[in-house]
């Protein structure tokens, strides 16, 4: 059987011109606001460029001064991927193992269920709660618990310590990771096709653990690697965080990361140059874990 003669681009458009037409208005809003800031902003990390003045020329000299002369982004560097490796693989299995108790629910506990995990993650005042919990003050609750205990004789000053941040953080994250993910799990567990377990069944398969494996896993590509993109991208990209719960600067920078290094060079000093030189970094590194998570996922089944 002879392959499909690939049509010219010309001929492709005018045969499919409604596929390209429909297509048009994402495609359009996808080039204005991905692709182009994209590009601009790996050409203005090329640049001096403070938002006074036509952006001015000089090469790698940004690059060379982020890598080797920032001690601050070095120690973001640090924390970011600290962060990214405990609370990306962790919240992702979470999601889907969440995800995986709560659609053996029947229709409404699995609905309300769902909306109870999935509350933390759109919550805009949820940074007060943990606030109110970690306070230094006899008022703090972590504070009063372990005080009425007996465990400690007078308040922690929780959110100013430098060895307590970054594990705050960790745990905020993580409360708060149930998101995108989990609904996208959600919704590729609906979908699996139950004749395939019965298949399963009559193959030799004798347990729910086996299920998961070998039919589960598989029919859910799709929504793992989606999960595992979403994942990535908000283990690398904290900064909102560490500046509503510890400030910003953080004691001895222990809650910086590269997106706060990035606000501060972005949003306070206004050094877009400097800044899109941190931005790009940040996403050649995502982009590289993403592309080694998805090639882990695709030998899967």
């Amino acid at each position: 059987m002879t392959s499909a003669k690939k049509l010219p681009l010309g001929a492709s458009m005018k045969k499919y011109r409604n596929q390209y037409l429909m297509v048009a208005p994402f495609a359009l809003v996808f080039i204005l606001f991905t692709v182009l800031p994209v590009a601009a902003a790996i050409f203005l990390s090329f640049t001096s460029f403070n938002m006074t003045s036509m952006p001015d020329w000089i090469g790698l000299t940004n690059y060379i001064t982020l890598i080797v002369e920032d001690d601050v982004f070095l120690t973001a560097i640090k924390n970011t991927m600290v962060f990214a490796i405990l609370t990306g693989p962790l919240s992702y299995l979470m999601c889907f193992l969440f995800a995986w108790l709560i659609n053996e629910l029947p229709r409404i506990p699995r609905a309300i269920m769902t909306l109870v995990f999935y509350a933390p993650s759109i919550s805009g005042n949820v940074y007060l709660v943990w606030k109110l919990i970690f306070s230094s003050d006899t008022y703090g609750y972590a504070n009063a618990w372990l005080m009425k205990l007996g465990i400690l004789q007078e308040p922690i000053y929780w959110l100013t310590t430098e060895a307590y941040i970054m594990p705050i953080l960790i745990i905020v994250q993580i409360w708060m990771s149930l998101g995108v993910s989990f609904l996208s799990f959600i919704a590729g567990l609906q979908t699996v096709d139950r004749a395939m377990y019965e298949a399963g069944a009559v193959e030799g398969i004798k347990n729910r653990w086996q299920e998961l494996w070998y039919i589960t896993l598989p029919a859910m590509k799709p929504q793992l690697m989606f999960g595992a993109v979403m994942q990535i991208t908000n283990s690398f990209s904290v900064s909102q965080i560490s500046l509503d719960l510890v400030g910003f600067p953080s004691v001895n920078y222990a809650g910086h990361t590269i997106m706060t290094h990035l606000h501060d060079y972005g949003n306070l000093r206004y050094e877009m140059g400097y800044a899109c030189t941190i931005a790009v970094f940040l996403f050649l590194l995502m982009l590289f874990c993403n592309i080694l998570v998805q090639k882990v996922l695709r030998k899967i089944g």
